[in-house]
């Protein structure tokens, strides 16, 4: 299972204690403070890789904290810094932090410090005067930052292929890429985004919407916020349904309510599973899909055609390029 959003409360580490410590050298018998200051706290870094899976080892911890800093040493030295943490995270998150109500989105990979971890505290040392030849006195390490991270995974993809759910998008997706979805003769075979590499270009199988999505119902928003970044979607209706342009329109309409920019992308009309019915009724419904459209061409697509998939891989190609 795809995990898309967790939310986080992340620590940097706490700077390690100041000490007390005296010079205890033979024949000094008065040597003075000697106590070092404490070691820096950890501080916390996003790492953000090519790995969409990547937030799914937050699934079970929520609560995320670096290293303290060494407390200081006897004869001046200074406690070790602690470790940086990493967190990993999936090219494509947007990141928002509730404590300073900032949203960052991470579209390459890297390392971002996010948080950064307390100084270290001051030993006696440190307080040392013509006044004060035995201070006592040394400072406490301080705490990190802290903040609350929600981090929502957008799929950076070429091409989206959206329709309703039992569309023919995974089977389009394993006949183009190889990719090995899921598939079955049934609704909502697909219960998350499946990834595939057509030369060069990543196309993602987004999971079947249905009306009223964009209100949350189905799959809902857990899956349209993918298509936001797609360069251009490839739509499919199946000749199955009685009414194409009715189901086109519904699909239009969830994108159009979700984000109206969705409305602007390239699409690529498609009518699939054209062997289920007879060949008049294949052109009867491509006219339908074309007159709902408005769209020039409606590619009509069988899934079990060898060469209907390549003549289709040029066409989206070609879309590509010219989105791009």
């Amino acid at each position: 299972m795809l995990i898309d959003h967790v939310t986080l409360n992340i620590s940097a580490g706490k700077g390690g204690d100041g000490v007390v410590r005296w010079r205890r050298e033979k024949g000094v018998p008065y040597g003075g403070p000697a106590g070092g200051d404490g070691g820096r706290g950890g501080d916390i870094y996003f790492r953000v890789i090519r790995d969409i899976q990547a937030l799914a080892v937050y699934k079970h911890k929520k609560d995320w904290t670096a290293d303290e800093g060494e407390a200081g040493q006897k004869r001046s030295m200074h406690g070790s810094d602690a470790k940086d943490l990493y967190l990993q995270i999936p090219i494509g998150s947007v990141v928002h932090n509730r404590e300073y109500d900032i949203t960052k989105e991470y579209t390459e990979e890297g390392d971002f410090l996010i948080l950064r971890g307390g100084k270290g505290g001051l030993g006696n040392e440190n307080f040392k005067s013509s006044t004060n030849r035995t201070p006592e006195e040394f400072t406490k390490g301080e705490k990190g930052e802290f903040a609350t991270f929600d981090i929502e995974l957008k799929l950076i993809a070429d091409v989206g292929v959206i329709g309703l759910p039992n569309a023919g998008k995974s089977s389009l997706l394993n006949a183009l890429t190889r990719a090995g979805a899921k598939i079955g003769d049934y609704p909502f075979t697909t219960l998350e985004p499946n990834l595939g590499a057509y030369f060069g270009y990543v196309l993602a199988d987004i999971p079947g919407l249905i009306e009223g999505a964009s209100d949350g119902k189905g799959l809902g928003h857990k899956f349209l916020r993918h298509i936001t970044r797609t360069h251009a979607l490839v739509h499919l209706v199946s000749a199955e349904n009685d009414d194409v342009g009715a189901v086109y329109t519904t699909i239009r309409n969830e994108l159009g309510a979700y984000d109206k920019k969705l409305l602007t992308k390239d699409e690529i009309v498609v009518l699939s599973k054209t062997d289920t019915i007879d060949t008049s009724e294949v052109e009867k419904k491509v006219k339908e899909l074309k007159k709902a459209s408005k769209a020039k061409v409606v590619y009509t697509l069988s899934l079990y055609e060898d060469e209907t998939i390549k003549l289709f891989g040029d066409v989206l190609t070609a879309s590509l390029k010219n989105a791009k």
